[in-house]
């Protein structure tokens, strides 16, 4: 699945006729990535769109389902569009694949007709499309990668996952460290950088992506960092959507960004799992982990019922005389397959950190680097998912061009 590009805050009306799509756009309505965005969605047809934007303000985005007949439905349409400010776009959902009626909205200004079956992320990724920033040349897909409890080795493996990523993927990947007190990615790339998260924080209006490129230190080759400031007076509350702006701005410049989150459970930190393509989370074969992961993994499943599930990665499997939890038994109570198992190894992890060395570029390296490189293709390998549709954009035609935009 591709990623998504951030919905910018516009309003939307939807006006359905069968209640299977009422509740679909509800389903769209609570995705996390529509916190950006005002939308209503009511029965009626376009027959109701049509009366309620007679007497209301009319939205960026009007969203109409109609399953009347092709002369029938542009009649509705040519009578909509009396009460439509110029500049609006359109989506219609109908039922049928029919080549004709599709040519007649895209005269008629429709952005957009998409037929059933469709899911709630197809329509959420249609509505991103029709308010892209034409001149931003990709849409980097956020992977999130927080940890089931503390000290559970969640930032080792975010900044060697990244560094696998870049390697075996030949892409740019850009590592994140939000642990705006405590980060450890500078130290774990040996980087001593003059800029950090901090500045994003703090940028207010001015980030974009001019911005936040120098934010950015080269770690190797297709790898750049922004740092953590790693001083505890910068630890402050923020409000939850302080980092969206940065975030945004990092999407245009790279195809996989890495988030290493820190451990608890601040607002900030719930909006961007619940706004990243892909959440990873980090777990021993312990029972604290094992709850705490449970209460994770139900959370963010039934808060991202659109998205994929998370990707577990299960740590420090196989310590020497530590009783553990079976990885059978493991996945069962989480109802999740790990996507990736690391073996305990005491001396490679040990040497990486206090020689501020990645683990796998250390001797002996093997069976805990191929778990990484196997997720790494994992998280890049998503098929796309795409709209049942004729086209994309069409342009903007016809006799009520003026009315449609």
């Amino acid at each position: 699945m591709t990623a998504i590009a951030p919905l910018p805050p516009i309003s939307i009306s939807a006006f359905c006729e069968e209640a299977e799509t009422y509740h679909l756009l509800l389903k769209v309505v609570a995705d996390p990535r529509m916190s950006r965005v005002q939308m209503q969605v009511d029965l009626g047809g376009v027959t109701a769109a049509r009366e309620a934007l007679a007497a209301a303000p009319t939205p960026n985005l009007l969203i109409i389902e109609s399953s009347d007949e092709r002369e029938t439905l542009l009649e509705k349409l040519d009578a909509l569009a009396d009460v439509c400010d110029p500049g609006i776009k359109v989506v219609a959902i109908g039922a049928v694949n029919d080549i004709m009626l599709y040519r007649e909205l895209m005269e008629r200004g429709v952005s957009e007709y998409i037929v059933h079956p469709f899911s709630p992320s197809d329509l959420v990724r249609l509505i991103a499309a029709l308010y892209a920033n034409p001149a931003q040349r990709l849409v980097g897909r956020v992977i999130a990668v927080t940890g089931a409890k503390g000290g559970v080795g969640a930032s080792t493996l975010a900044h060697n996952l990244a560094a696998t990523m870049a390697r075996t993927l030949e892409a740019h990947i850009i590592l994140v460290d939000m642990d705006i007190p405590f980060g450890t990615a500078g130290l774990n790339f040996n980087q001593e950088p003059a800029t950090s998260l901090a500045d994003a924080m703090e940028g207010g209006e001015r980030v974009d992506v001019n911005f936040v490129e120098r934010l950015l230190t080269s770690c190797e080759d297709n790898l750049s960092l922004v740092a953590a400031p790693a001083l505890v007076e910068s630890a402050h509350d923020v409000s939850p959507d302080v980092f969206d702006a940065a975030l945004d701005a990092l999407r245009a410049i790279a195809p996989f960004i890495i988030l290493d989150l820190p451990h608890g459970w601040p607002d900030w930190k719930k909006h961007v799992l619940l706004s990243a393509e892909d959440v990873v989370l980090v777990a021993e074969p312990d029972l604290a982990n094992l709850r705490n992961g449970k209460n994770l993994i139900d959370y963010l499943i039934s808060q991202r019922p659109n998205d994929l599930q998370p990707k577990l990665i299960l740590n420090r499997f196989g310590q020497p005389k530590r009783p553990e939890i079976s990885q059978a038994d493991f996945s069962k109570s989480l109802g999740l397959k790990p996507a990736a198992v690391i073996a305990h190894d005491a001396r490679l992890f040990g040497t990486a950190a206090n020689h501020g060395q990645l683990v796998i570029d250390q001797e002996g390296a093997a069976r805990i680097a191929e778990p990484l490189r196997h997720l790494a293709f994992t998280l890049a390998g998503r098929a796309n998912v795409q709209v049942t549709r004729f086209s994309s954009l069409a342009p903007w035609l016809g006799r009520l061009r003026n009315a449609f935009g």
